[in-house]
Parts: structure tokens; C-alpha cells; sequence
């Protein structure tokens, strides 16, 4: 099956949610380019035999989101080392006719943390000075962002997690640099805390919020949260009360999208406030 124009698609089970129609509409706008990008919902029990037929059906590539990142690394033929780490796949693309998968959350976290604090907030933080970063969560977008952090050359890493085992298995990704402490421990840890990731779903519509006292936070500290409904989370609301920095989960979904793009239109995008207000503005305008 061949078309005039690429196409691209994000997959998931469920699918309606997802903005990064919007997201790769713009760029695709913006650039004058011809391609389409689209949904598409998969049952788990039918995601491999999609993969297999992608080529066949016109595609090339796409994103894959929940719950389909584990399959995709699983079903990719040529892995990245980033990828290959993670051990989760959400970028598939076509190269030299072999089915290629990256995880391009970890440096999609990291473009936004520069983006939003400038290219020197390791200084800035004191986390170039021994200060530690403290994820909170030990899922699928933790394991990215510890990986981003690792690459960023960053060696105090400290997850917390209400499964203490799971913040555990997380060490093994660098045992030298990771920590993995109890939930009930993160408290003790904010003095020497220069950055505070929140990665679980805490504070997400519909969920309880993280409730955690920032007072013990140095003033040079940096709040950083992954949930993007709401984009004021409870906890950056109280980060910007103490008059620290906040980063939201919006950014990380925008620049995470960049080398997808690349991939399968041939353009490297810019995350540009008017894409950021167009996302904001589908969302509710909850900014």
C-alpha cells in the first residue's frame, strides 16, 4: 500500500486522549509539509501482528503510548542504547528497511528541564554540588527520566517509591549513582534535594494529590512534574508559593515529540509558544 505523502500514527488502547495529533498537525502546517498523523486504538492481544504489517499498510512509523511501549521494544528490530536501556520503546521509524525503536521521553524531559531552567541548572540547582535528585514514582516514565539523567552525567539519583521493590529494581540501572529510599523517607531527603521529580499520576485530575511539604527545599531547588491535566499541579502551585522553580509535565510531551518528526517527515521542529498555547488551549485552557 503506497500513498502520495508519509504517514505517521500514535497507538495506544485507549487512544482518544492523546494530543499528538495536534502536536505533529502544527508542525506539519507550520512547515508546509505534505504527511498525515493519526490515531490509532490496538488491543494488546493485536498489537504484534500491527507492527508486522506496518510496512505493508503505508506506514512510516509512529508513537506508541500506554500500554503497547514494553511490546514495541520487544518487536523492534534495531534498538538504540537509550531504548535498549529503558527497555521500552514509544518511537518506531523505517531505516535502511528495518523497523527502528527509541524512547524519547528521557531526552524530551531533559530538553524541557533546559528549556525551562536554561542549559546551566545542574549549577544553578547545586546538584553539581553534591545535592541529590529525588524522582518520586518507579514506573515506565521514571525509568526514562533516571536514564536522561544518567546520560546528563548527573550521580546523585534517588527514587522513592510506595513499592519499595520496585524503587529497588530501578538501581540496577546504575547502582554507583541510584538510591532507592521508603516513601515515608522522602522528607528526610528534601535539605539535600536540588531537583524533585514527580512521575507518579499524584496530583493528576481525577487523583489524589501529592501532598508533601516543600519548606525543608533549598531556595535554589527546582520542582519538576510529568502530569500535564492539570498543568498546575498541586505540587508545583505549592513549589511557585515557596518562590521556587517549576517545570510542568507539558513540555516534556512537546519536546519528546521533536525526533519522531524528524523520523518520519524529514524536519527538525521547534517547541514554539504557539504550539505550547495551542496544546494549552485543547486542554481547557487549564495553564
Amino acid at each position: 500500500m503506497t500513498t502520495p505523502y508519509p504517514r505517521a500514527f500514535v497507538v495506544g488502547h485507549p487512544i482518544a486522549h492523546s494530543r499528538s495529533p495536534l502536536i505533529h498537525g502544527h508542525w506539519l502546517a507550520e512547515h508546509g509539509l505534505p504527511g498525515r498523523y493519526e490515531r490509532i486504538d490496538v488491543h494488546p492481544d493485536a498489537f504484534p501482528n500491527f507492527v508486522r504489517s506496518l510496512r505493508a499498510e503505508g506506514w512510516v512509523g509512529g508513537n506508541v503510548t500506554i500500554p503497547h511501549k514494553e511490546a514495541a521494544f520487544r518487536l523492534s528490530q534495531v534498538l538504540t542504547p537509550r531504548a535498549e536501556r529503558i527497555g521500552a520503546v514509544n518511537t518506531l521509524w523505517f531505516e535502511d528497511g528495518r523497523l527502528h525503536g527509541d524512547n524519547t521521553d528521557a531526552p524530551g524531559f531533559l530538553a524541557h528541564l533546559d528549556a525551562s531552567l536554561g542549559a546551566g541548572w545542574p549549577e544553578a540547582t547545586g546538584l553539581a554540588g553534591g545535592r541529590a535528585t529525588l524522582v518520586l514514582g518507579a514506573g515506565g516514565a521514571a525509568r526514562a527520566i533516571l536514564v536522561g539523567l544518567l546520560e546528563r552525567g548527573l550521580d546523585r539519583l534517588i527514587v522513592a517509591n510506595r513499592s519499595a521493590e520496585r524503587a529497588e529494581g530501578l538501581t540496577a540501572l546504575d547502582p554507583a549513582r541510584i538510591t532507592a529510599i521508603p516513601w515515608d523517607s522522602v522528607p528526610a531527603r528534601l535539605p539535600a534535594t536540588g531537583l524533585l521529580v514527580n512521575t507518579t499520576a499524584l496530583g493528576m485530575a481525577g487523583q489524589d494529590p501529592l501532598t508533601l511539604d516543600l519548606a525543608p527545599l533549598p531556595g535554589e531547588a527546582a520542582v519538576a512534574d510529568i502530569v500535564y491535566v492539570p498543568l498546575e499541579t498541586p505540587l508545583l502551585a505549592a513549589a511557585r508559593a515557596r518562590g521556587l522553580a517549576a517545570v510542568d509535565g507539558l513540555g516534556m510531551l512537546l519536546h519528546q515529540a521533536v525526533p519522531g518528526f524528524f523520523r518520519w517527515f524529514g524536519r527538525t521542529p521547534e517547541v514554539t509558544p504557539s504550539l505550547r498555547a495551542r496544546i494549552v488551549a485543547d486542554l481547557g485552557g487549564h495553564g
